[in-house]
């Protein structure tokens, strides 16, 4: 496999490696730069949460204890949970007590469906709206412009509309939509702002 083709495989070490290191950079640390992510997911209340996705953790260790995390790649799995969260690879996850119908509050998509190639985008999130409970909410955060051409395994640049789509047609009512942590023009130069859309299973 050429080093292109390595770096657009988010199955790879290479790539869970790569997503361990940008995440524990210290200069991070200093600035306590997840502080407002962490913030803004908690603030949701989501309850259990299945995180789609997990890669290395992020999102499992804003969640706290009221997540659960799910990723492709074994080698973000394994690096998950040495950091103590409780991560799954696909195929063990659904071979285990924790893929029971209708058994979570909420599903996040972070920074997920980004990487995946459109025919797929839908039936990705419809093969899990099974284990969230009537009621519970769905989280779609993708990356706006600055973001998405920042890694070279970024497929589908999905807006608001977009995602709003997608929940449409998978039967999800649509709850809120808004940008994050700064207005929607930033987007286009600021690399760490977000789409967010959220929607409830009737």
């Amino acid at each position: 496999m050429a080093e292109g083709e390595r770096n657009r495989d988010t199955r790879s070490a290479e790539y869970a490696a790569r997503t361990a290191a940008r995440e524990g950079a210290r200069w991070k640390r200093w600035l306590g730069v997840q502080a407002p992510f962490r913030w803004n997911l908690r603030r949701l209340a989501l309850g259990l949460t299945l995180d789609v996705g997990c890669g290395v953790g992020r999102n499992l260790a804003h969640l706290a204890a009221s997540g659960v995390g799910v990723d492709p790649n074994p080698h973000a799995v394994a690096e998950a949970r040495r950091r103590g969260f409780e991560a799954y690879t696909e195929d063990s996850f659904w071979a285990s007590p924790r893929a029971e119908p209708a058994s979570f509050d909420a599903l996040l998509f972070s920074h997920v469906l980004e990487h995946v190639p459109r025919p797929e985008i839908a039936p990705l999130v419809g093969r899990y709206l099974g284990l969230l409970r009537p009621g519970g909410r769905v989280v779609l955060i993708t990356p706006q412009e600055a973001g998405f051409r920042s890694d070279a395994t970024h497929i589908a640049l999905l807006d608001f509309e977009a995602l709003q789509d997608l929940l449409g047609r998978l039967g999800v009512q649509l709850v809120r939509s808004y940008s994050f942590p700064f207005p929607r023009f930033a987007g286009k130069v600021f690399r760490y702002n977000e789409f967010v859309v959220i929607g409830r299973k009737a």
